[in-house]
């Protein structure tokens, strides 16, 4: 759809707004599960379960929202993601009982697999060159800037307010956000070709998704040698070949494979979803600290505002290092520092003032190293595909996140609670914390491997403008 209108300040307020509503309904609830368990009397394994929904849901229908953004219209899906959050919100505000909490859980989980890949294709629709660097870096202001914003505010909201109030407060920014981008004209791709949905494809990867989180969250529970955990198990594992198998053999496959022949993509991609699974530390971190220590909801989330800040800072600054050096440097130095961050957080036998500044010290450089990858990653994932398939790329970027984030919520909790029941609390958290700092070794690794060293700015002009004047030559 062809249209003069270019992107501005009020547009991508909007979208940082609709963007933090993501975060302060998931994010927040992390902050504060031992207020929510004991107001609900639920178990943590239910709690993790309801938590981790969001992300799953979000994961499993990203792509398909990518791709129906492209052809119903970005605007159109990001909107009715906002309506979905409004509804999902409602339900988490009177909720009594877990059913209710779950089912406001998994509509929030399609809200944010709506917003999240419209938003970035309207951005790269109406944003160009050094504008779209600079509004990708206000997008992630709300994307990875909102984990700790909405980790402190969801702290301060439920220790003064109740828990409650984090999800009305999610409901007025998603008004205001529904008012700034009213105005924003539709945005299409050109559809080259017609085809079917990919349902087989969409619902083996659900059948995986889902058995794998169930696997991870309730495995424990089930008993991991049980027959109920070996047939998840299984049907993780056969279901993800058939998986595979399926969509690589369709031209309108649920995931398009051939995004992935793009190294720079997959390697955002990869390491994208490494890096939000250590989302689990906070999750870790926040529980050991009010359960072992003593603290509130709203002093844990004060030892994360170091976290808040580092990220809020450190994204320009990642943005510039990209246009700079290109998005492998920062993107490596960014793994490494969220990595030395999270060991800091391990040393749980520290008494409680130093391990209280060796927290704070740690989010502070977890922080800082996340802001840093923010941009790169995000700008590297976009860049490098075509126009008409930005929101199914975006789609499949934004999965990376969720998943990873899901899976590092369910992984850490289930790390936490298996040592837990020792009874060594600060063994507990000591090793849910490192198993964060694993995967951010692991997405340094991706990063190394996948991502190609970068040419300067200059060669990738004489790459492009010498063919043209050999053309011209001959």
């Amino acid at each position: 759809m062809e249209t003069s209108y270019k992107g501005n300040n009020k547009m991508l307020t909007g979208i940082v707004l609709g963007v933090l509503t993501y975060w302060l309904f998931s994010q927040a609830l992390v902050n504060v599960v031992p207020v929510v368990q004991s107001d609900m009397g639920i178990s943590l394994g239910i709690l993790n379960t309801a938590i981790s929904l969001t992300g799953l849901f979000s994961g499993i229908l990203v792509v398909v929202a990518g791709g129906l953004s492209d052809r119903m219209g970005r605007k159109k899906v990001t909107m009715t993601g906002l309506v979905l959050n409004i509804i999902g919100s409602l339900c988490l505000v009177i909720a009594r009982e877990e059913v209710l909490l779950i089912i406001g859980r998994v509509i929030q989980g399609f809200s944010a697999a709506c917003i999240m890949p419209a938003t970035i294709a309207l951005v790269k629709t109406y944003f160009k060159g050094s504008e779209r660097q600079r509004a990708l870096s206000y997008w992630s202001f709300g994307s990875w800037g909102g984990a700790g914003i909405c980790s402190f505010a969801g702290g301060l909201i439920a220790t003064y307010l109740g828990w409650r109030w984090i999800f009305i407060f999610s409901i007025i920014l998603t008004l205001v956000s529904m008012f700034l981008i009213r105005d924003v004209p539709e945005s299409k791709a050109k559809q080259s070709r017609s085809s079917k949905f990919d349902f087989s494809g969409f619902f083996i990867f659900i059948l995986v998704m889902v058995a794998l989180n169930v696997v991870i969250t309730r495995g424990a529970d089930f008993g991991w040698t049980s027959p109920t955990s070996l047939t998840l198990m299984a049907v993780t594992v056969i279901g993800g070949w058939a998986f595979f198998k399926v969509v690589n053999g369709k031209s309108n496959g649920f995931i398009d494979i051939s995004l992935f022949k793009n190294k720079y993509f997959t390697g955002a991609t990869v390491s994208n979803f490494l890096l939000n699974a250590v989302t689990g530390a906070l999750i870790v971190a926040n529980t050991y600290v009010q359960v072992a220590r003593d603290y509130s909801s709203f002093q844990s989330g004060l030892l994360s505002i170091g976290y808040l800040v580092a990220v809020l800072s450190m994204i320009r600054v990642g943005e510039k290092i990209l246009q700079k050096s290109g998005p492998r440097k920062p993107m490596i130095l960014a793994s490494i520092l969220v990595m030395m961050g999270l060991t800091l957080m391990s040393f749980t036998n520290l008494p409680n003032s130093m391990y209280t500044m060796f927290v704070i010290i740690g989010f502070t450089v977890y922080g800082i190293g996340l802001g840093m990858y923010a941009t790169p990653s995000t700008d590297t994932a976009v860049d490098n595909v075509p126009e008409a398939k930005a929101g199914e790329a975006a789609g499949i970027y934004k999965m990376s996140s969720t998943l990873g984030g899901s899976f590092g919520l369910a992984i850490s909790v289930a790390v936490y609670s298996a040592v837990e029941m020792t009874g060594n609390l600060e063994a507990a958290a000591s090793i849910g914390l490192m198993t964060n700092a694993i995967f951010a070794g692991i997405a340094l690794l991706a990063i190394v491997v996948m991502i190609p060293k970068e040419k300067t700015n200059e060669q990738v002009i004489a790459d492009i403008t010498e063919p043209m004047e050999e053309r011209k030559a001959l």
